[in-house]
């Protein structure tokens, strides 16, 4: 994975909102269980106190993936998009085994197969990456190689 994560305004201002409720919600009722529990007595049979502290763990390490994420991350537009050029951003028309699919290509954090979101890091968005209409790439699928012919840059 390369060190620029590449997100969308949308992305980009979601991570920003999770990571206020963490730090300003999150952690402190999580620290406020920690502390109730404490008062329960012995720590080491004590289930809430573990159970926070698991949390507390959970909520800084997401917090920190998420300050790093933020911290490398180039947010794409639609002015970076080149026109008739695939990149981050393009929404593109392929044809493959004889059917018509549409992908977005995202930054890794975005990716989500299942609604057409792929990732330019994964093979597909890879070989996409810098193509124009009309070429075609072929890709190392678990069934083997599939070819795809571009249609249409969005």
């Amino acid at each position: 994975m390369s060190d620029t994560q590449y997100l969308s305004r949308d992305k980009y201002t979601e991570l920003e909102k999770e990571l206020v409720t963490i730090k300003h919600e999150t952690i402190p009722e999580i620290a406020k269980r920690i502390d109730e529990a404490k008062q329960m007595g012995d720590l080491s049979e004590n289930a809430e106190y573990n159970d926070a502290r698991d949390q507390m763990a959970w909520a800084q390490s997401r917090m920190k993936e998420i300050e790093s994420i933020l911290q490398s991350a180039q947010i794409i537009s639609d002015d970076d998009l080149k026109f008739g050029v695939v990149g981050i951003g393009s929404t593109i028309v392929v044809e493959v085994a004889g059917r018509e699919k549409e992908f977005t290509i995202v930054g890794a954090q975005e990716a989500d197969p299942l609604i057409g979101k792929i990732s330019n890091e994964s093979p597909l968005g890879e070989a996409f990456l810098g193509r124009k209409k009309g070429e075609t790439v072929e890709v190392e699928v678990p069934a083997g190689v599939q070819k795809y012919t571009l249609l249409t840059i969005k």
